[in-house]
């Protein structure tokens, strides 16, 4: 069982060996990467290619671990039995189970992406380290132990808004998405646009990269910014055209608002353009 990528993801010779070490040594993979870079989505397209289904976990601010495991719904259960539903005599009845869960009750190997990890509390990594490294959790409600029928293939992913602790980070097997090259970014654009006019391609690559070599931009355009600038500029023919005739002292390429999110980058690239043209 080999990942080496997929039509919809060019993934890199170090990605690659990155995810199958891994899945050899059964440990949770450990994205991190800029935004945009494709950490999401390389769950997807993992279970994708290697025939599984993909049981997703987006993690929020008030994410508890416990929740991936499971919940005991007492408001529920209370409102049953002051309406003397016969439901109430089975605590069963009122637990949720969660992603964990379903996770490791799958008759069959699935992927389970556990995304954004360090949006929750510093705790939340912790929380979960016996569960991921055994494989099994206790229901204290039922007195039961829930055990992996096979175990899943975990990948976790990280914009490292926080650090996340040792011990966890031991269990785990860590992969850096680096940001692509300009042939690798090539390489992914022809997979989003098959057939599209090379010039634009080339030029288009040329201002994406000169933006983003801009120093003291606050947020610089990532992958996911140009595939969505590309497909504005296709869709308009005079922007794209605006784009391969434009002078290189202009002050933003048209249609800047796919590439920079923010009016302090705006104003930044206008100064520094503005500066440009007094030197010329």
């Amino acid at each position: 069982m080999k990942f080496t990528g997929t039509e919809k993801y060019v993934a890199t010779d170090d990605l690659q060996m990155a995810v199958n070490a891994a899945i050899s040594l059964q440990r949770p993979l450990l994205i991190k990467g800029e935004p945009g870079t494709g950490k999401t989505l390389l769950a997807e397209e993992m279970a994708d290619a290697l025939g599984m289904r993909l049981i997703p976990w987006h993690i929020k601010s008030t994410t508890k671990a416990q929740q991936g495991l499971y919940e005991y719904d007492a408001v529920s259960r209370l409102r049953d039995s002051q309406l003397g539903d016969e439901r109430v005599n089975d605590i069963r009845n009122y637990i949720v189970k969660g992603k964990l869960w379903e996770a490791f009750e799958a008759d069959e190997p699935v992927v389970l992406l556990i995304d954004e990890i360090d949006k929750a509390d510093i705790e939340f990594p912790n929380d979960l380290l016996l569960e991921l490294d055994r494989m099994e959790f206790f229901v204290y409600e039922t007195q039961q132990y829930v055990k992996a029928k096979h175990r899943p293939i975990v990948v976790i992913t990280s914009n490292n808004e926080k650090e996340l602790p040792d011990a966890f980070l031991r269990r785990c097997f860590f992969h850096y998405i680096r940001f692509p090259d300009h042939d690798t970014m090539r390489n992914i654009v022809d997979v989003h646009f098959p057939g599209v006019q090379q010039r634009l391609v080339r030029d288009s690559l040329d201002v994406f990269f000169d933006v983003r070599k801009v120093p003291g931009l606050k947020k610089k355009p990532s992958t996911s910014e140009l595939i969505d600038w590309l497909k504005l500029l296709m869709a308009d023919e005079l922007s794209a055209q605006a784009l391969q005739d434009q002078d290189k002292s202009s002050a933003l390429p048209p249609l800047y608002g796919a590439l920079v999110k923010n009016e302090q980058d705006v104003h930044l690239l206008q100064k520094l353009a503005f500066m440009v043209r007094r030197q010329n």
